[in-house]
């Protein structure tokens, strides 16, 4: 069924539905949610964050194109599910977080999922410093007012960004950026709902 609901919505590639149907989710939220944790909802995690929805998370893997030679940066690890799936479909996945006890939760979690590719990182998504990248994938989990330059320009030349871009309150837009020998395309895909995207390390939690 789980599988079923994201092909219905219309999700084709057939790696991303079978790692989506790999990837225990029940793992990733909290005990309270684990009857629910496979309908299509977002669920609730520790320090006011959010586990997105299966079409969410399906849909942004499929749109960034993985390949297993990628290397792939994640804003907003939250509970580590994203990068679990990525894991699966990826050569190297660095997933960064601002709050230690996400960070901490999400790197026990991959590592009993044996997700040996990831690194989880504490630190600033937003003010990442020069000497990490560059990537051939990056995802943001959270939702930005604008695309910062300083994450565009670590995208290798092929390289494909995604990000739900709009205001913190209220209704954001998925935006996929191809960086080409050209330049930067931008392509708007559909309107998303996502927890915002902070600048800094939280002090707590």
């Amino acid at each position: 069924m789980f599988q079923l609901t994201l092909r219905r919505r219309g999700i084709s590639d057939q790696a991303v539905l079978r790692t989506m149907e790999e990837v225990p989710r029940d793992l990733f939220v909290d005990e309270a949610d684990r009857d629910g944790a496979y309908r299509d909802s977002a669920l609730p995690i520790a320090c006011g964050q959010t586990i997105s929805q299966p079409f969410v998370v399906a849909y942004m893997t499929e749109q960034l194109q993985l390949r297993k030679q990628h290397r792939v940066l994640e804003i907003g690890t939250g509970s580590g599910y994203q990068a679990a799936v990525l894991s699966r479909l990826a050569g190297q996945v660095l997933t960064v977080e601002r709050y230690r006890k996400l960070a901490d939760a999400a790197r026990a979690r991959l590592e009993k999922l044996d997700c040996h590719n990831v690194e989880v990182m504490l630190g600033d998504g937003l003010n990442l410093p020069p000497n990490i990248g560059p990537f051939d994938r990056i995802i943001v989990t959270a939702a930005m007012e604008q695309i910062p330059e300083n994450l565009v320009e670590r995208l290798e030349v092929g390289g494909i960004l995604i990000a739900p871009v709009g205001p913190h309150q209220g209704v954001q837009t998925l935006v996929r950026l191809t960086r080409t020998e050209g330049g930067i395309e931008r392509r708007e895909l559909v309107e998303v709902r996502f927890v915002p995207a902070l600048p800094g390390v939280a002090r707590e939690l």
